[in-house]
């Protein structure tokens, strides 16, 4: 699982700051905060976890200037179900989960949360079904997922969030991811971190 704590994420594309994303890690939730550079756009997630680490409930919500839309969604049996509030609109929302049930919120910490699992299961590599929720739609799907370990200390990963999508993701002695990098030029890096207590 992941250590609790604060995390601050500076998030750039080709070089050029485009994000920052900031989370909070406590004892059974994680909520987090990505606000683009301009100002223009906000994405929040709310994941509140079970005693393994997954995700049994989720709260996200997307504004860019004016607009708005959010939704929640529930962790049962074999699915993610829920409902998406847009313009006076809801929209009932469905994705399979996979037999070990990840979910990602599309943000750092959520990447880590899934290879934190696969690290636990003591797998170095794992490809299995995980519910993906798109920052900007909102809208969940099942995707198939690929991580595998690249270097003999673990702390090293490369991932394949969808087909024709890599990233590099590097974590640090104590756990923390410190670093994601994808093959479209998109970097999050580690520029802040507080303890939890």
């Amino acid at each position: 699982m992941i250590r609790e704590g604060r995390y601050r994420y500076k998030i750039l594309r080709r070089g050029e700051a485009v994000a920052v994303e900031e989370t909070e890690v406590r004892a059974g939730t994680i909520e987090c905060v990505r606000r683009s550079a301009d100002g223009m756009s906000r994405y929040e997630a709310h994941a509140s976890l079970d005693e393994q680490g997954r995700v049994i409930r989720l709260a996200v919500r997307y504004t860019r200037g004016p607009f708005s839309r959010s939704a929640t969604y529930e962790a049962g049996d074999d699915f993610l179900r829920g409902s998406v509030s847009a313009m006076g609109a809801r929209t009932v929302e469905t994705a399979k989960l996979g037999r070990f049930r990840e979910v990602d919120a599309g943000t750092v910490l959520f990447r880590a949360l899934v290879i934190s699992h696969v690290r636990e299961r003591g797998q170095k590599q794992w490809t299995g079904r995980v519910a993906l929720i798109d920052p900007n739609t909102l809208l969940p799907a099942s995707v198939k997922q690929t991580c595998r370990q690249k270097d003999v200390s673990g702390l090293v990963w490369s991932y394949e969030p969808r087909m024709g999508d890599s990233e590099e993701i590097r974590f640090d002695e104590a756990g923390r991811l410190v670093s994601l990098a994808d093959n479209r030029g998109t970097l999050a890096r580690l520029v802040g971190e507080s303890a939890g207590g």
